[in-house]
């Protein structure tokens, strides 16, 4: 971790029924993994009380990592209607909880993500795994959820830089 941060960054990846989130610090052009993990969610829960565990869990990371800015994936057009609205309400709760933290957040396709983090919009999760543990220096790849977190982050902190201010800047 640097001694001084410019930018934190909280990235997203919603899902219905896993959301990973990923936490990276840019110093400069150097960039410094924070955290990163995944909010489970089992068929225990209706869905309405899964939706509360995304928000609840969102502004526990928040609260405890505090970063400046949120980017959060885009809901890819999934072939099943239900499926996308269901993915639809994850990422709705995923952008509350970080505005209702005081987050300005950012959205990213999932093509963006990739031709960022791995220069190829078309590549496969575990080629997003790889190279966030390359890019990251991480001793082991991330989960999927996790890893494509970590790779929205990344994805905003190639954009930060704009007249010389980060995007989103300090709170």
């Amino acid at each position: 971790m640097p001694k001084q941060e410019s930018l934190r960054i909280l990235g997203i990846d919603p899902g219905s029924r896993a959301t990973g989130y990923g936490v990276v610090a840019k110093n400069g052009n150097r960039l410094y993994y924070v955290t990163c993990g995944v909010i489970r969610l089992g068929d225990k829960h209706s869905f309405s009380d899964r939706l509360k565990i995304i928000f609840d869990g969102l502004c526990e990371v928040i609260k405890t990592h505090k970063p400046d800015v949120a980017a959060v994936e885009d809901v890819f057009v999934a072939a099943n209607p239900r499926t996308a609205l269901k993915l639809g309400h994850a990422r709705g709760v995923a952008v509350l909880a970080a505005l209702h933290n005081g987050l300005k957040v950012h959205d990213y396709t999932p093509r963006m993500v990739k031709q960022a983090v791995v220069g190829y919009g078309n590549a496969d999760k575990q080629q997003v795994q790889q190279m966030v543990r390359v890019l990251l220096q991480l001793s082991a790849s991330p989960s999927a959820d996790a890893a494509d977190a970590l790779a929205v982050a990344m994805c905003h902190a190639n954009q930060t830089i704009i007249d010389g201010e980060p995007i989103g800047g300090k709170r």
